[in-house]
């Protein structure tokens, strides 16, 4: 019989390590909690997005339209957040391998930022759509506040 390769016997130990069990499963949660509070620590952008969304995800809420508009709006909201988390990421991973300049960790890092920037837009597109003037959610804004 053929003996496996060392890497093919390793992979198949990898694999008994990351079965999955409640106390695995909080210390997932534990690393995650950590990870957003290293970026709100770390990462002035995440904190600005972070204050963003603060502001804004109780206007969505009072906002007098259907529970998925609502939800649509969160969520773009929450896309920003996570795209800005990805983005630091990728930054900090760029600057840990490579510190000094190069053309290609500069196109890397601007392509990250051009990600965050289109998560922007996207949010405000589907405000824009949901709060349109012609969308019944004015008219329901001014009986709210006239009655």
């Amino acid at each position: 019989m053929e003996k496996l390769p060392a890497t093919t016997t390793a992979a198949a130990g990898e694999d008994e390590l990351k079965r999955r069990n409640l106390r695995n499963f909080f210390a997932s949660i534990r690393y995650s909690v950590e990870g957003f509070f290293a970026a709100l620590k770390h990462e002035p952008s995440f904190r600005e997005d972070f204050l963003f969304v603060i502001l804004l995800v109780p206007f969505a809420v009072i906002l007098p339209v259907n529970a998925v508009s609502t939800a649509v709006m969160i969520a773009s909201l929450l896309l920003i957040m996570i795209v800005e988390l990805l983005n630091s990421s990728i930054e900090w991973t760029i600057d840990y391998l490579r510190p000094e300049q190069h053309p290609l960790a500069k196109r890397i890092k601007d392509m990250g930022s051009a990600a965050v920037f289109l998560s922007y837009i996207n949010a405000i597109i589907v405000w824009v759509i949901l709060l349109w003037p012609s969308n019944t959610v004015w008219e329901r804004l001014s009986d709210w506040f006239v009655s």
